[in-house]
């Protein structure tokens, strides 16, 4: 639509006189239903609301028309569910070639977010279809005076000016034509295009302004409320332009606009939607809605506008940076305002004026009360750090007067050492008629950002990542998509081969893709990144096999290109590896359940010291002194698995890191936190002193399932020690959970069937077995010890007889199949049977190697000991060294020769 200024002298608080009339529907909501209603009956099918961030169009940061969603379909990229389509769609105009920003507050129509109201054909009607249908929605059902109407034309389009008098019956001096770009819409230097046919509503003479194509066209009397886009063309790059097979319709009415017209006003702003945020933000800010200075006169409606509390529910949450980002007028008029006043800028009674939204901002509503949670948390020290910005700011003029300039080095201070944005700065002297110096202040922050680059390269080891440094600098951070989706497209805004930049990467070459925006998770905290694919259709297909992150924000997907040539500057769409992800992130909530499982059960001395997240396991590091007990165990367990039956919600909020804290989160080992933090709860414990009584609260920037539920079942499957003081405990969830205990199950009814009893009865079965065998071996020992003392010899060869050496008597034996254990208990008996002498036993292994006993009897040890006769016998076995008592010594050898 076009954006036509008025003066910025003219009152917003005129009324039009212009309502209608009738029965027809004048509340915001009632007229977004009436719309969509109207076009459903008409064989259109309404489709929801798109986010207000885009996931498959790298080229926007928002969603800034009622057609982006179906920007694929138009240019045949993809096939349309519907030939007809109606929608309300949420947009934002904060940037880019639709930048509304600056607007608003000084016009009575402009908006940072807005709702787009919009009937689509794909290829089915056309011009007449569409202008009939817009005239009897506008004339019939909101019964709008016809003669207040007035329509713009394409200065050539002869077709549509024919058929707003055939079907309308406008007559000529009704219907303007308009030259260039006003009244002719295309996506691009290339591609779709075609004429538009402007509806404008007059406000009144009593207004200032004139119509469309006159000198005075900036004022309010006349306002565009519908837009008709009569895509008929193909704009090609040799400049030529060729009729589509199939034309199409694109529409847009904005939601606000039609409001006012219904509820006699001419300024948006004054709609049952604005009133009570605006009653809200003089009462808390002491900013008058009206005032001496276009600022003091704008700041109600830039702190009303709706984009600071519906971006959070778009995915976008509020942080202190968003002062800082294109959307900065209303948090930061709002958040300066009550640092002057010294309270934060809380809207309670606006805040229902959201509420009134209707039921297709159901998902709005419902995050609500977490996001005013998350603002209440970082509202006050937002409001004091502005506070203090201010403070800098007065004292930085002090001395400066109207049509004077500060300069650029003092700006870039306010924003380097008190977080005090460049526009805020330009805003706040702007009512003193103080300007400030933009080129000092860019030369001042490029100087800061070189210093930085100098000190990097610098540094040590950390020279080698120079390139992610100068990467960074040039590109910004990644922004991630991964909380809300796995699949988006993205721009490739480098490639990365051997270390170096490159322009291309072609197929079967390695190398590093960073595009602007991802779904793919890079590895953080204990999560390992994300695999899946990158490319083009059919065409171009690159396997992304890990994802990495640099300078906490720089993602990195690594990989191999198996089909086509990647080229940097091209669109291509990401799809994460959706069952890898699933149980990735099963096991990462997994932890976070165990974790506080162990606290409960173990102590609240339990804290983390590492984890690792992967597809198949969790392993998970905790201080503990002592190995767990099989009880310990299964109740960790136990209460894990409680919490996992609860399929409560896991939520996530933004806040300080006190706020936190103060909440009962836990901070996770190893992490570095800034001035914000995603807090990531879930369970609930009705006895816990966590806020909401939830069973955990971390702090943690990684993938997490919905619901509990979701983790399926935890199962521990190994505990050990890692080091002096930490324990590790294994786990897995879901269907390796299931897969693990399935194979556990089957070995038990193995093990049953070979002991021929039922699973049920193993046990015991399983308890006679092993008392019987040591029974069994007890017995055998006894009669190998016996069958080896006799006279006779035994273990296999003739024994040596006990031999008279001088006064001593020698017994020396080889025997076989006796453990090593024995041995000792056989040179006991012997010398129990000699009575005074030396026992010798060589015992021989299955495999040929040796052990040997001495023993002396007591009246001997005098005279000698067994720990050197061992040695020597163990010389002759082929080995060294031996120990034991005097009178009874122990040594092996690798052969089975007897010692004597």
């Amino acid at each position: 639509m076009n954006a036509a200024k008025p003066p910025r002298g003219t009152s917003s608080k005129q009324k039009s006189g212009a309502a209608a009339s009738h029965a027809a529907p004048t509340r915001t909501n009632d007229l977004r239903t009436a719309f969509l209603d109207f076009f459903a009956r008409n064989d259109h099918v309404v489709v929801p609301s798109a986010p207000l961030v885009p996931r498959h169009d790298p080229t926007l940061m928002f969603t800034n028309a009622g057609m982006v969603p179906f920007k694929n379909v138009f240019t045949g990229q993809e096939k349309a569910r519907a030939l007809r389509a109606a929608s309300s769609q949420k947009c934002v105009r904060a940037g880019g070639k639709h930048n509304d920003l600056d607007n608003v507050g000084y016009t009575a129509r402009h908006h940072t977010f807005f709702e787009m109201l919009g009937n689509f054909s794909f290829g089915d009607y056309f011009k007449e279809r569409a202008i009939a249908l817009a005239w009897e929605l506008l004339t019939k059902d909101l019964a709008l005076p016809k003669e207040k109407l007035l329509i713009t034309v394409y200065a050539d389009d002869d077709e549509a000016a024919r058929l707003w008098k055939k079907i309308a019956g406008v007559p000529d001096d009704k219907i303007l034509r308009i030259a260039g770009s006003d009244n002719f819409w295309s996506m691009g230097d290339t591609g779709p295009c075609g004429p538009c046919s402007e509806i404008f509503y007059d406000h009144g003479a009593h207004l200032p302004g004139g119509p469309p194509g006159s000198p005075d066209q900036d004022g309010d009397r006349f306002v565009e409320i519908w837009n008709l886009v009569f895509m008929q063309y193909e704009q090609r790059e040799d400049g030529t332009r060729v009729d589509l097979p199939r034309p199409s319709i694109d529409t847009g009415m904005g939601l606000e606009r039609i409001a006012a017209v219904m509820q006699g006003t001419h300024d948006n702003y004054d709609i049952d939607l604005f009133r009570t945020l605006i009653a809200a933000s003089v009462e808390l800010t002491g900013v008058r809605a009206e005032g001496d200075t276009p600022r003091a006169t704008a700041s109600s409606p830039i702190i009303c506008a709706r984009l600071p509390s519906l971006l959070p529910t778009a995915c976008c949450p509020p942080t202190k940076a968003a002062v800082r980002a294109p959307p900065h007028h209303a948090p930061g008029h709002a958040a300066c305002a009550s640092a002057r006043r010294q309270g934060p800028a809380a809207l309670p009674a606006g805040a229902d004026a959201h509420r009134r939204d209707g039921a297709r901002l159901s998902r709005a509503r419902a995050r609500r009360g977490s996001d005013r949670g998350d603002a209440e948390a970082g509202g006050d020290p937002l409001s004091r750090d502005l506070g203090t910005g201010l403070a800098a700011v007065d004292e930085a003029v002090e001395g400066l007067s109207s049509g004077d300039t500060l300069p650029g080095e003092v700006a870039f201070k306010l924003y380097d050492t008190f977080g005090f944005p460049y526009d805020l700065t330009e805003d706040a002297l702007k009512a003193k008629g103080i300007a400030v110096d933009a080129a000092g202040f860019r030369a001042a922050m490029e100087r800061q950002r070189a210093e930085a680059r100098k000190s990097w390269a610098g540094s040590g080891e950390a020279a080698t990542e120079t390139l992610w440094f100068e990467l960074k600098e040039d590109l910004g951070a990644t922004e991630f998509l991964g909380y809300e989706t796995e699949t988006a497209s993205g721009e490739i805004v480098a490639l990365v081969k051997d270390g170096k930049r490159v322009e291309k990467l072609e197929k079967g070459e390695r190398g590093i893709v960073i595009v602007n925006q991802t779904p793919f998770y890079a590895e953080s905290g204990g999560q390992v990144g994300d695999r899946g694919t990158l490319g083009m259709g059919t065409d171009v297909s690159f396997r992304v096999e890990d994802t990495q992150k640099k300078l906490h924000g720089l993602f990195l997907h690594e990989g191999v290109v198996e089909k086509g040539t990647l080229l940097r500057g091209e669109t291509v769409m990401l799809t994460v590896d959706h069952a890898r992800r699933s149980t990735t992130r099963a096991h990462h909530s997994a932890t976070h359940l165990l974790h506080e499982a162990l606290r409960q059960v173990l102590g609240q001395h339990v804290a983390q010291k590492g984890s690792l997240v992967e597809p198949g396991r969790l392993r998970f590091d905790f201080s503990h002194q002592k190995p767990m007990s099989q009880d310990e165990i299964a109740a960790v367990e136990d209460l894990a698995n409680a919490m996992i039956l609860q399929n409560a919600p896991v939520e996530t909020h933004l806040m300080t890191p006190d706020a936190a804290i103060e909440q009962g989160a836990l901070a996770l080992f190893g992490e570095k936190y800034g001035d914000e933090v995603r807090v990531v709860s879930m369970g609930i414990a009705p006895d816990s002193p966590k806020a909401g009584h939830a069973y955990s609260i971390e702090l943690c920037g990684g993938t997490h399932v919905t619901r509990t539920g979701e983790i399926g079942l935890l199962k521990i499957v190994g505990e050990s020690a890692v080091a002096a003081g930490v324990r590790r405990v294994e786990a897995l969830t879901g269907g390796a959970a299931r897969g693990f205990l399935a194979g556990q199950d089957a070995r038990v009814r193995q093990a049953a069937e070979i002991l021929k009893v039922s699973p049920d009865e193993m046990i015991e079965r399983l308890a006679a077995v092993v008392e019987e065998r040591r029974k069994l071996e007890r017995q055998l020992a006894e009669a190998k010890r016996a069958l080896a003392l006799r006279p006779e010899g035994g273990g296999g060869e003739a024994a040596s007889a006990v031999r008279e050496l001088g006064r001593v008597k020698l017994l020396a034996r080889t025997v076989h199949g006796v453990q090593p254990k024995d041995l000792r208990g056989l040179v006991d008996e012997a010398k129990q049977q000699l009575g005074s002498g030396i026992v010798a036993v060589v015992g021989v292994s299955e495999e040929g190697k040796a052990g040997l006993v001495v023993g002396v009897t007591d009246d001997l040890t005098g005279d000698y000991s067994a720990v050197d006769l061992v040695r020597v016998g163990a010389r002759r076995l082929g080995g060294k060294g031996g120990g034991g008592r005097p009178d009874l010594a122990q040594a092996g050898g690798p052969t089975a020769r007897a010692p004597c």
